[in-house]
C-alpha cells in the first residue's frame, strides 16, 4: 500500500475547492464591484481546513468528494464572512490578514460589511440550490446540512463565541470558560464541517 502523502492530498483538495468556489462566486455575485471584494476575501489565501475536513469526512464513510463539494464551499463562505466581520473596526479592528490588508482596509468598511453579508447569504443559496437539485426523497439530507450549519454559525455557535470574546476582553477566564469560548467561536464550524461531510457521504 503506498504511503499517504498529506501535502499532496491537501493541495489536490484545496485546488478542487478553489475551482468550485470561484464558479459559485462568479455565478451568485453579479455585481462587479462587490465580486472584486468577495474574491479578494475568499480566493487569495486560506488553508481551506474546514472544507477539506468536510470532503474527507464524506470519503471516510464511503461517499465521494463530489457529493460534499457544495457544502464544503458553503462552509468556506461562512468562514470567510466571519473573518471579514471579525476584522472590522467595531470588533477586532485588524488591518492585516494573511499578510495583506483586511477587506475593510482595502475596500472600505461599508463594502466589507456587505461583502460578509453577501457571503453568508450565498452559502445558504448554495445549500438550498443543492437541495432543489436533489431527487425528491433524498433532499432531506440537505435540510439537515442547512440546520447543522445554521446552528454552528449562529447564536448557538460561532456568533456566541465572538460575542463572548468581545465581552470578556481583558477579563481573566477560567480554563473551562476559555475552552467553551473557543468551542463556540472556532470549534462549532469545524465540527459542523465534519458532521455535514459524513452526512452527505452517506
Amino acid at each position: 500500500m503506498p504511503e499517504f502523502d498529506l501535502k499532496s492530498y491537501l493541495q489536490h483538495r484545496k485546488a478542487e475547492i478553489d475551482a468550485a468556489l470561484l464558479t459559485y462566486l462568479q455565478r451568485l455575485c453579479p455585481s462587479r464591484h462587490l465580486l472584486e471584494a468577495v474574491r479578494y476575501a475568499v480566493m487569495d489565501g486560506g488553508k481551506r481546513l474546514r472544507p477539506i475536513l468536510c470532503l474527507a469526512a464524506a470519503k471516510a464513510v464511503g461517499g465521494d468528494y463530489a457529493a460534499a463539494i457544495p457544502a464544503a464551499c458553503a462552509i468556506e463562505m461562512i468562514h470567510a464572512y466571519s473573518l471579514i466581520h471579525d476584522d472590522l473596526p467595531a470588533l477586532d479592528n485588524d488591518h492585516l490578514r494573511r499578510g495583506k490588508p483586511t477587506c475593510h482596509v482595502r475596500f472600505g468598511e461599508a463594502t466589507a460589511i456587505l461583502c460578509g453579508d453577501a457571503l453568508l447569504n450565498m452559502a445558504f443559496e448554495v445549500l438550498s440550490g443543492s437541495a432543489l437539485e436533489t431527487p425528491a426523497g433524498q433532499d432531506r439530507k440537505w435540510l439537515q446540512v442547512i440546520d447543522i450549519l445554521g446552528r454552528a454559525a449562529g447564536c448557538r455557535g460561532m456568533i456566541e463565541g465572538q460575542a463572548r470574546d468581545l465581552a470578556f476582553e481583558g477579563v481573566p477566564l477560567s480554563a473551562e470558560a476559555l475552552q467553551r469560548l473557543h468551542e463556540l467561536k472556532t470549534g462549532a464550524l469545524i465540527g459542523a464541517a465534519v458532521h455535514c461531510g459524513a452526512l452527505l457521504g452517506g
